[in-house]
């Protein structure tokens, strides 16, 4: 029955908007004013504006939607209407001889809305078009198929807790993709599903509101409230969506802090030193973050001297701790109040205060096992210097606070005396010296005094002992620097020379207060005035001192006022010497002319003395390394022969040698041929040398070079060796083996010497000699 309906809608829509309109008029009709025969507007025969369609219909066949016609037309069917635009000839659909238009799919509205065609006529033979062409537009009429959605749910929202009746939680908004401006469909009432009678929310707007007072945060702190939205005005029939709020109470300072118990109970040992936790105290907040932290206090004097209470860092719990040290022997327990209370207060709550509460603390000290304490923190013992070992300088004590009955040994720690200048009684802790004490060399002693209970060996404790060594008048006062000056032989007199200063090496007071006193009389040279703050002043007298080459010697008396006084006698030299206009020293007499610098003959003599040494060292080492190098060039300049002579007597030595001439001995077959000259001697280094053969070109081969030098060698007379060895190699002529001497051998082709004959042929008595010189070698093939 609806498709129907719908249908009828569809088909009167259509055709309820075709009309007629005047045709405007032809470019050519002229205007008004125009002369000549007029023209008569001529209307339009077909016009149309728009078309609906229903959406979402879904018929088993196209659904007319509206019909083209032009007065045209005739029926004579010579009419061909045509549609172009969005949509044509898919979703919409024309019979081009009737001008039907047909839907053929189900639209959505929600996708699109509308649909913008072109429509004309045309002459079906020629197509030409018989009316201009014509825009309509087709509208999808919307039904109600969208139900309400919320777009941003689900949502979460913050009150705070104890709000009053109406207060704002939040909005929710939902969106109807139906048509607002066509019916109800889009048209939304808010209800709530979930969640009363806690909130409420505003039907037209969604806005959230809180329904009830006094919503407390400790008994429910978060609530799950569900929104519909309906469309239709909220009618029967009408589409509805949903979603979910989840709404959270915020905390406020709405409760004041509470101790769980009245009274707190704590121990602590007698040793625990100041900051030691003795307990923690935690009272009670539901609330959170800022408006649960908290301050805790001690309300009695009593308690607050002895501990302190102080909040943790989450602002919590209270922290008590040891505030002075504690003594069980003086007191076992203590007993106080402490106070916790909200930092920050809320003055809108306070109806619902006091934010604080109180709680009693009791605080037990616990005997415990306590190390021998001194009767003083320190110790200031002070003793004489130069006292004989053995020497009393105090006494120290200390008892056991447990045990005052309990026997203590005394011991001083080695590192604190590593001089072993002290010794202390174990029993009573009577401290002496126990070496002789100099207040020059050291005026204060530390000491690290140990004293450990007899029953405990474990219970010890330190304390510190200074002790200061008192001065004696034991050091004689001394001239400050060794004084040797000059005067100039022009000074006036009574002219200040110098200004003497003295040292005393005893404390400062009267052992330390130095008088000086030079020569007096008529024959003194110079004087001396005590300026009587430890120095003196050493004047010209009234007439000056005669020159003269030694220096003078002015001697000083020098004492202290102490008990005893110590006195001294020192001697200061004076030079009197020439000097510049400007006042410098030029020279002094004859004995300081010999050393202007100062320095004495005997010191100038020993001076020259070394530096001759050095020079006469410096020539034999040059001597020595000349004559070092000149042995080193045997085969540059000058070969070095060695005469060794053998003796199988002891004759008269090197006369034998120059008397004998050794030529006689030599083979004369070895002799130079006649006409060559004086032969050759072996015993002297002859006077020509033998030219050396040219080193091969390029990177010889070693053995070859060898071989090279080796050949030269044999064959220049003039290398070694030429010894006078008296070897007798001669053994007279006729002899039918010839000469066995090296003296007179010559070099065979190669450079490898050897016999003229093989000696296995000499018979028996030339084996052990062909044994030396190697077998016979074989024929060659």
């Amino acid at each position: 029955m609806w498709g129907l309906v719908r249908l009828l809608l569809a088909w009167l829509g259509g055709w309820g908007c075709m009309g007629r309109l005047a045709a405007p008029v032809p470019a050519w009709a002229g205007s008004r004013g125009h002369s000549g025969p007029a023209l008569l507007r001529t209307r339009r025969s077909w016009v149309w504006n728009q078309f609906f369609v229903i959406e979402e219909y879904s018929g088993p066949e196209p659904v007319l939607i509206g019909k083209l016609h032009s007065d045209v037309d005739r029926g004579e069917g010579r009419t061909k209407y045509l549609l172009t635009g969005e949509g044509a000839g898919t979703v919409f659909v024309i019979d081009e001889a009737t001008g039907n238009i047909h839907v053929t799919k189900s639209l959505d509205r929600e996708e699109k809305a509308q649909y913008v065609l072109l429509a004309q006529a045309v002459d079906r033979a020629s197509n030409r078009p018989l009316e201009p062409p014509s825009e309509f537009i087709i509208k999808v009429q919307d039904i109600n198929d969208n139900p309400p959605v919320f777009p941003l749910g689900p949502y979460h929202a913050t009150v705070p807790e104890m709000s009053n009746v109406g207060t704002s939680v939040i909005q929710v908004t939902a969106h109807d993709a139906d048509d607002p401006s066509y019916g109800n469909s889009a048209k939304l009432v808010y209800t709530v599903l979930d969640g009363l009678p806690f909130f409420s929310v505003d039907p037209q707007t969604g806005v959230v509101r809180t329904a009830i007072p006094n919503m407390d945060r400790e008994t429910q702190e978060e609530f799950l409230v569900v929104i519909q939205a309906k469309d239709m005005g909220g009618h029967m029939g009408g589409l509805s969506g949903s979603t979910t709020v989840t709404v959270t109470l915020s905390d406020v300072n709405d409760n004041p802090p509470k101790f769980p118990q009245s009274l707190y109970q704590f121990s602590v040992v007698e040793t625990a030193g100041p900051g030691t936790l003795v307990g923690r105290l935690k009272a009670q907040d539901p609330d959170l973050g800022d408006n649960a932290l908290m301050a805790y206090s001690i309300l009695d004097g009593e308690g607050s001297e002895a501990f302190s209470i102080s909040t943790d860092s989450q602002g919590q719990d209270g922290l008590l701790t040891v505030r002075k040290p504690l003594d069980f022997e003086t007191r076992r327990s203590y007993t106080f109040r402490v106070e916790a209370t909200n930092t920050l207060i809320d003055p809108a709550y306070l109806r619902r205060g006091p934010f604080k509460d109180v709680a009693s603390v009791r605080v037990a000290v616990q005997d415990a096992p306590e190390p021998p304490a001194f009767t003083q923190a320190t110790y200031h013992l002070m003793v004489p210097e130069n006292k004989a070992p053995g020497t009393l300088v105090g006494q120290i004590s200390a008892s056991d606070l447990d045990s005052p009955a309990s026997p203590i040994r005394y011991s001083i720690l080695p590192y604190s005396d590593p001089e072993r200048g002290f010794s202390i009684e174990p029993e009573d802790g009577t401290i002496r010296t126990a070496v002789l004490l100099d207040r020059e060399a050291r005026v204060w002693h530390n000491l690290t005094v140990l004293a450990t209970e007899l029953d405990s060996s474990a219970q010890s404790s330190r304390v510190q002992v200074a002790i200061q060594t008192l001065d004696e008048n034991d050091n004689a006062p001394q001239l400050a620097e060794p004084y040797d000056i000059f005067v100039c032989d022009s000074a006036a007199p009574g002219q200040l020379i110098q200004v003497i200063r003295t040292l005393d090496r005893d404390e400062a007071g009267n052992s330390s207060q130095v008088s000086l006193q030079g020569p007096v009389g008529p024959d003194a040279n110079f004087t001396v005035r005590d300026n009587r703050d430890g120095s003196a002043s050493l004047l010209l007298p009234s007439r000056p001192a005669p020159p003269r080459q030694a220096p003078y010697l002015v001697p000083i008396e020098l004492w202290d006022w102490g008990q005893p006084a110590l006195s001294s006698t020192a001697t200061v030299t004076v030079s009197v010497c020439r000097c510049r206009p400007d006042g410098s020293m030029a020279s002094c007499w004859p004995e300081a002319q010999l050393s202007p610098t100062g320095l004495s003959t005997g010191a100038l003599l020993a001076i020259v003395t070394c530096m001759g040494t050095l020079l006469a060292l410096v020539v034999l080492f040059v001597a020595l390394r000349r004559q070092k190098q000149e042995a080193l060039m045997v085969l540059e300049e000058e070969d070095v022969r060695e005469n060794i002579i053998t003796y199988d007597d002891e004759g008269g030595g090197e006369e034998d040698t120059e008397a004998f001439d050794i030529t006689a001995l030599q083979n004369p077959d070895g002799a130079a041929p006649a006409g060559a000259g004086p032969p050759a001697r072996r015993d002297v280094l002859p006077r020509t040398r033998a030219p050396r053969q040219p080193r091969p070109p390029g990177a010889a081969d070693v053995v070859q070079l060898l071989a090279l030098r080796l050949r030269e060698a044999d064959e220049d007379p003039s290398v070694p060796p030429y010894d006078s060895v008296q070897v007798y190699g001669y053994e007279g002529r006729g002899s039918s083996c010839g000469s066995l001497s090296s003296l007179g051998s010559g070099s065979e082709a190669g450079g490898v010497p050897g016999p003229a004959e093989p000696l296995d042929d000499w018979g028996p008595l030339f084996r052990t000699l062909a044994e030396l010189y190697g077998a016979k070698e074989p024929p060659a093939p």
